[in-house]
């Protein structure tokens, strides 16, 4: 029999580990001594420098060795919502404020590795600007400025004696993040805010002008940087709720890669010498909205260690043949648990493993509406303590410890109910009456959007909603899912209507259309990058389509056609729910699964 070799031409590797992805991702790192917000920074991955921040304003610096924080001298004026630039033994500390605004400084300090110096100073008092550089060629930009708490557009560059004034920002903005490499020469100015709210711009500084490029996905203030002009990374900030999310620019256009661990805005800004290649950075502190000490350290995998090859065979410890290979773009339904109780038109929230559905229509014949509480522990439904109203057509956010019921039908109620494990209690209400509406995100921050008659969308903070920018198009009983800074809703009445929308934490776009109309569907996915929208009706249907940020696909299909399934989307676009609804008089017990991995598979093949 032949070998594998003689076939082939080469021979089956023994690995003692197996190979891993070569992908960027984000690992814990050393507490900082002092947890904070709206520092400066310097340095590098191994090297950094962290100085200043809110809240109150510190003085207090410190550096890092890549394993630990260890505190230096302090700042001699304390002060948040600095830029910093440099490295851990060279660094500049410019601007910020050092009390209540408007107490914005044009202070310049100088660190020589072990005390500070004040220096020449900017010519624009401002806060929250972004910069790179060195302590002998830097850049500042942005801000917003005294007077008039105007955003600044001002760039200043330094030649290692003296500021000079230099040509602005096509765009005033504050809160940016810039990415450097170091240099004042080549820089990114990031997202931000103006007078319109959080921005996705982008400018281009090649040492003399700024030119606008390719926006990035989220419109947010808070984001940090790192890298170049070339290869960099925006992380973290804040977009009506703070983001784990992070973004790769390879010189041209931008492409969402592995999230933060923790969710934050305004760490270090800007530890901008980190990752020139855009392999390694490091966020340090931030806001969760609470002030942390927490550091995340982001690289590659090393240059010595093996890599995941597209079809290549390996034998694992010396006994098990695997390959390497991916899934195409698809996945599975399954059965699941039926209910306790036949239901249609259910609330639900949480995970395809840990849900909780509620409220509902009863089977025909019956009283009107629920009550009834299931929760489902990825096998069967268990029933648990009422609700105190019932509602159908009526979203949940959050999890099986902790969740809301928002709004729904009858009467286009405003009522939300929140679920704290075992109980439900009222809550603030949210202002728009409004039924068939969908929703997202947690218990403590929550969206939600549409309505049978309204476009309105509210966020709620855990204690009060407040409406911010409408949907394009008036509609009730979509597919929707998301978070609070990331949705996308399709289908709906009236209709059933095939439009698409897409939330970024500040204003609704139209996208491309689903292929199949349908209104009263239900949905999957936790953002407005990856989402299912599956059955539905007028014309009940089994058809199921994935959104990958772009286009909708069709994959597998339910296995029975049905609409008013539950209102309100369960887990991701890998592990979500289909439960109960209207597949054809009378209404189901039914829980289908569907399971899906797209993504990078080692396949054991003996």
């Amino acid at each position: 029999m032949a070998t594998y070799k003689e076939i082939k031409g080469v021979t089956v590797q023994t690995k003692d580990t197996d190979p891993v992805l070569n992908v960027g991702s984000w690992s814990s790192g050393g507490t900082m001594n002092q947890a904070r917000r709206a520092s400066g920074g310097a340095g590098s991955y191994t090297a950094g420098f962290v100085f200043g921040g809110l809240n109150p304003f510190y003085d207090v610096a410190e550096t890092y060795n890549g394993t630990s924080w260890s505190e230096v001298n302090d700042l001699n004026t304390a002060r948040g919502n600095l830029v910093g630039f440099g490295t851990s033994t060279a660094a500049f500390a410019v601007a910020g404020s050092s009390g209540p605004q408007p107490n914005y400084q044009n202070l310049v300090e100088s660190w020589n590795g072990s005390s500070w110096t004040e220096t020449t100073e900017v010519n624009t008092a401002r806060y929250a600007l972004g910069g790179g550089g060195t302590t002998t060629a830097g850049v500042v930009f942005g801000g917003q400025k005294t007077p008039s708490s105007a955003d600044a557009n001002e760039t200043e560059v330094w030649n290692g004696s003296s500021w000079s004034e230099v040509n602005n920002l096509n765009e005033g903005r504050y809160f940016l993040a810039s990415v450097s490499a170091g240099s004042n020469t080549a820089a990114l100015a990031v997202s931000g805010q103006d007078p319109s709210g959080n921005v996705t711009s982008v400018e281009s500084w090649d040492g003399t002008n700024w030119t606008e490029v390719n926006e990035v996905s989220k419109a947010a203030y808070g984001r940090n940087g790192s890298g170049s002009t070339t290869a960099g990374l925006v992380f973290g900030g804040d977009g009506g709720g703070v983001t784990a999310q992070t973004e790769s620019w390879d010189g041209t256009s931008w492409t969402e890669v592995n999230d933060l661990s923790t969710a934050r805005r305004s760490g270090g800004n800007e530890i901008s010498q980190s990752g020139a290649d855009g392999t390694t950075a490091l966020m340090a502190g931030g806001a969760t909205p609470s002030d942390t000490g927490i550091t995340e350290e982001w690289e590659f995998p090393g240059p010595t260690a093996a890599v995941l090859t597209e079809g290549s065979l390996f034998l694992s410890g010396g006994t098990t043949l695997k390959g390497f290979g991916r899934y195409a773009v698809g996945g599975a339904w399954a059965s699941g648990g039926n209910m306790n109780n036949a239901n249609a038109a259910v609330g639900s929230l949480g995970t395809s493993t840990a849900a909780i559905e509620f409220g509902g229509y009863y089977p025909p014949g019956s009283a009107p509406g629920r009550i009834t509480v299931e929760e489902y522990n990825g096998t069967s439904w268990t029933e648990k303590n009422d609700m105190s109203t019932y509602r159908a057509e009526r979203p949940g956010a959050g999890t099986t410890a902790a969740g809301l019921a928002i709004r729904g039908n009858p009467g286009n109620a405003t009522a939300v109910e929140s679920w704290d494990g075992t109980n439900w209690s009222t809550v603030n209400s949210s202002n728009t009456p409004n039924g068939g509406n969908s929703a997202g995100g947690t218990q403590t921050a929550a969206i939600t959007f549409g309505g049978e008659t309204t476009a309105n969308t509210e966020l709620w903070n855990g204690s009060t909603w407040t409406e911010t920018a409408d949907m394009n198009t008036a509609r009730g009983k979509m597919s929707g899912s998301g978070t609070q800074t990331s949705a996308i809703g399709s289908g709906g009445t009236p209709g059933p209507a095939v439009l698409s929308e897409s939330w970024d934490g500040t204003s609704w776009s139209e996208v491309a259309e689903i292929n199949t109309p349908r209104s009263a569907g239900a949905a999957g996915g936790t953002s407005n990058s990856s989402a299912l929208a599956f059955g539905g009706g007028p014309s009940r249907t089994a058809n199921t389509e994935l959104w990958n940020g772009s286009a909708w696909t069709e994959v597998a299909n339910l296995s029975s056609a049905t609409q008013d399934m539950n209102y309100g989307s369960v887990g991701t676009t890998g592990g979500t729910l289909a439960i109960g609804g209207d597949a054809s008089p009378p209404v189901s017990t039914r829980t289908e699964e569907w399971t899906a991995d797209n993504a990078v598979l080692t396949i054991t093949t003996s």
